[in-house]
Protein backbone atom coordinates (compact mmCIF):
# COMPACT_ATOMS: atom_id res chain seq x y z
CA UNK A 1 0.00 0.00 0.00
CA UNK A 2 1.51 3.41 -1.15
CA UNK A 3 1.29 5.87 1.62
CA UNK A 4 3.50 9.22 2.88
CA UNK A 5 2.58 10.60 6.28
CA UNK A 6 3.76 13.55 7.91
CA UNK A 7 5.14 14.45 10.98
CA UNK A 8 7.17 17.21 12.88
CA UNK A 9 4.52 20.35 13.58
CA UNK A 10 3.98 21.78 16.74
CA UNK A 11 3.51 25.11 18.71
CA UNK A 12 6.30 27.71 18.29
CA UNK A 13 6.96 30.87 19.05
CA UNK A 14 7.51 34.06 16.21
CA UNK A 15 10.50 33.75 14.65
CA UNK A 16 11.64 30.50 15.87
CA UNK A 17 12.15 27.13 13.86
CA UNK A 18 10.21 23.58 12.91
CA UNK A 19 11.20 21.03 11.05
CA UNK A 20 8.55 18.84 8.93
CA UNK A 21 9.44 15.83 7.84
CA UNK A 22 7.30 13.49 4.57
CA UNK A 23 8.00 9.71 4.63
CA UNK A 24 6.77 7.74 1.74
CA UNK A 25 6.00 4.25 1.62
CA UNK A 26 5.39 1.26 -0.81
CA UNK A 27 6.61 3.25 -4.03
CA UNK A 28 9.28 5.63 -5.28
CA UNK A 29 8.09 9.31 -5.41
CA UNK A 30 9.27 11.86 -7.94
CA UNK A 31 8.07 15.52 -7.71
CA UNK A 32 7.14 16.04 -3.74
CA UNK A 33 5.70 18.86 -2.93
CA UNK A 34 4.48 20.71 0.26
CA UNK A 35 0.92 22.53 0.79
CA UNK A 36 -1.03 24.26 3.80
CA UNK A 37 -4.56 25.19 4.27
CA UNK A 38 -4.76 28.11 7.01
CA UNK A 39 -9.08 27.92 9.02
CA UNK A 40 -11.05 29.35 6.80
CA UNK A 41 -8.71 29.83 3.75
CA UNK A 42 -7.69 27.69 0.72
CA UNK A 43 -5.30 25.26 0.56
CA UNK A 44 -2.10 26.91 -0.96
CA UNK A 45 1.43 25.70 -2.74
CA UNK A 46 4.66 25.98 -0.13
CA UNK A 47 7.17 24.21 -1.83
CA UNK A 48 8.04 21.45 -4.38
CA UNK A 49 11.03 19.54 -4.94
CA UNK A 50 12.06 17.41 -8.38
CA UNK A 51 13.62 13.78 -7.54
CA UNK A 52 17.06 15.19 -8.40
CA UNK A 53 17.47 18.95 -7.25
CA UNK A 54 15.29 21.23 -8.66
CA UNK A 55 13.35 23.04 -6.03
CA UNK A 56 10.49 25.76 -5.76
CA UNK A 57 8.88 28.02 -3.63
CA UNK A 58 5.79 30.36 -2.94
CA UNK A 59 6.92 33.87 -2.70
CA UNK A 60 5.97 34.07 0.90
CA UNK A 61 8.03 31.66 2.71
CA UNK A 62 10.80 32.58 -0.38
CA UNK A 63 14.13 32.43 1.65
CA UNK A 64 12.93 31.48 5.21
CA UNK A 65 11.54 27.85 4.00
CA UNK A 66 14.08 25.34 2.68
CA UNK A 67 12.87 21.75 1.25
CA UNK A 68 15.15 19.20 0.86
CA UNK A 69 14.53 15.22 0.37
CA UNK A 70 16.30 11.92 1.38
CA UNK A 71 15.89 10.00 -1.95
CA UNK A 72 17.20 6.68 -0.53
CA UNK A 73 15.09 7.02 2.39
CA UNK A 74 11.88 7.93 0.73
CA UNK A 75 11.35 11.29 3.10
CA UNK A 76 11.14 14.31 2.25
CA UNK A 77 11.88 17.96 4.86
CA UNK A 78 10.50 20.84 5.64
CA UNK A 79 12.99 23.63 7.06
CA UNK A 80 11.27 26.39 8.25
CA UNK A 81 12.52 29.29 9.95
CA UNK A 82 11.77 33.03 11.75
CA UNK A 83 7.84 31.54 11.53
CA UNK A 84 5.52 34.20 11.75
CA UNK A 85 1.51 33.83 12.45
CA UNK A 86 0.50 33.76 9.65
CA UNK A 87 2.77 30.28 8.48
CA UNK A 88 -0.23 29.05 10.67
CA UNK A 89 -1.89 26.19 9.21
CA UNK A 90 -1.84 22.29 8.61
CA UNK A 91 0.85 21.32 6.37
CA UNK A 92 0.15 18.67 4.23
CA UNK A 93 2.81 16.43 1.86
CA UNK A 94 2.07 15.65 -1.66
CA UNK A 95 3.84 13.03 -3.58
CA UNK A 96 3.71 11.80 -7.24
CA UNK A 97 4.48 7.79 -7.80
CA UNK A 98 7.01 7.61 -10.08
CA UNK A 99 6.64 6.26 -12.93
CA UNK A 100 2.29 6.82 -12.59
CA UNK A 101 2.61 10.29 -11.99
CA UNK A 102 -0.51 9.58 -9.52
CA UNK A 103 -0.23 11.50 -6.52
CA UNK A 104 -0.64 10.65 -3.12
CA UNK A 105 -1.15 12.99 -0.30
CA UNK A 106 -0.82 12.79 3.80
CA UNK A 107 -2.90 13.23 6.97
CA UNK A 108 -1.26 16.79 7.65
CA UNK A 109 0.59 18.27 10.61
CA UNK A 110 -0.36 21.11 12.45
CA UNK A 111 1.77 24.02 12.83
CA UNK A 112 0.56 26.94 15.48
CA UNK A 113 2.75 30.37 15.83
CA UNK A 114 1.47 32.19 18.42
CA UNK A 115 3.18 34.66 21.08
Amino acid sequence: QVQVAESGGGLVQPGESLRLSCVGSGAEFGVMEWYRQAPGQWREFVAQSLRFGQKKYADSVQGRFTISRDNGANTMFLQMTDLRPEDTAVYSCRAFRFGTGRDYWGQGTQVTVSS
